[in-house]
């Protein structure tokens, strides 16, 4: 059974693992649509879920253009009372050619968390994660973060949301939209949902030291490199063995690691694995639950196998002399936030 954890300084207590559910909904709709699994699919992951004590569920508004908040609904709805189950989700992405239907301003936050509730047939979000920083999102304006910053504050007092997160930015800015929530005694945010696994550990520098320092949690998104560090690429973003990774997604893996070690560190986590005698993914997963200020790093699955192994990596400790070996390879890259969108 998983551990139950603090979210950062708040006093939400979530299961130290999440379960990521991009690909639950209607397959063929959204850029996930070639890997989506329907609702009888996803149905029976969540109950795996539950049965082992993860109860902490990450979704966004844009995941299947809506579908999956719709799937991810209807499922908790079904299983579990609703104060037994923590759910975040997102806002921000576009979900159409509108010019208002993305973004972070007060416009798009409201219509966005209220049509986010109705698809979800709930009446507040546990933790609404802002989906990157209110300068960073794709097609839309940058829009001024004491607009962004108060009508996320008016949610929470309305009672829609009951906590906030953040997503990948850089620690200025994290620090910046923190700093200006503070100085209005607006909601401020407890947790960072930001990229990190073995092979893209930028996040080292300066946002994980920040938000360890602060009380802030971190909840790693792409723990297992879309599949890289699980051996699933047998050597080269060529070799894939999924339908993720031969499918339409492989361009956004091959846009995310770029690394010349990538398959090399992934080598080294299939030697620890069989040191270990476990498989490389909980091997990978447990690196990012030794690590500080990590919280509750957000898996996708497709099987209910898969999701049962990832959770056995929570309570995987793995020595120092192995951690080093894991980490030794490591060479520094461009940080992706500087090229886009990471």
């Amino acid at each position: 059974m998983l551990d139950t954890v603090q979210l950062g300084k708040s006093g939400l207590r979530v299961s130290e693992i999440a379960l990521g559910t991009m690909n639950f909904g209607e397959p063929g709709r959204g850029h996930q649509g070639d890997w989506t699994l329907s609702y009888e699919g996803a149905k029976e992951i969540f109950r795996a879920a539950i049965d082992h004590g993860l109860f902490y569920f990450d979704c966004a508004d844009v995941y299947g253009l809506g579908a999956s908040e719709e799937v991810v609904g209807r499922i908790l709805r079904e299983m579990l009372p609703r104060e037994e189950y923590v759910l975040a989700t997102k806002v921000a992405m576009p979900l159409s050619g509108a010019p208002n239907n993305g973004g972070l301003s007060r416009k798009h936050i409201m219509e966005g968390v209220d049509a986010s509730l109705k698809r979800l047939g709930m009446d507040y979000i546990d933790h609404l994660v802002i989906h990157r920083h209110p300068h960073g999102i794709p097609f839309h304006v940058e829009t001024p973060i004491e607009e962004t910053m108060e009508a996320l504050h008016d949610l929470v007092k309305a009672g829609k949301v009951l906590y906030l997160g953040g997503s990948s930015m850089f620690a200025w800015q994290f620090a910046e939209l923190q700093m200006t929530a503070r100085m209005n005694g607006w909601t401020e945010f407890i947790s960072m949902q930001n990229h990190y696994n073995l092979i893209y550990r930028e996040e080292e520098r300066e946002m994980n030291p920040y938000c360890e320092k602060h009380g802030i949690a971190l909840t790693p998104w792409s723990p297992l490199a879309r599949g890289i560090l699980t051996g699933a690429y047998k050597g080269s973003l060529e070799g894939g063995t999924t339908n993720r990774s031969q499918g339409a997604d492989k361009n956004r893996t091959e846009s995310l690691y770029r690394g010349a070690m990538d398959f090399q560190i992934a080598g080294r986590v299939g030697e620890v694995a069989e040191k270990y005698g476990k498989t490389s993914a909980q091997i990978a997963l447990a690196w990012l639950c030794n690590k500080p200020a990590v919280t509750a790093p957000i898996v996708g699955v497709s099987r209910v196998e898969q999701l049962e192994q990832l959770m056995a990596s929570a309570s995987i400790t793995i020595e120092e002399e192995d951690m080093n070996y894991l980490e030794e390879l490591y060479q520094p890259l461009e940080n992706l936030l500087s090229l886009g969108m990471s």
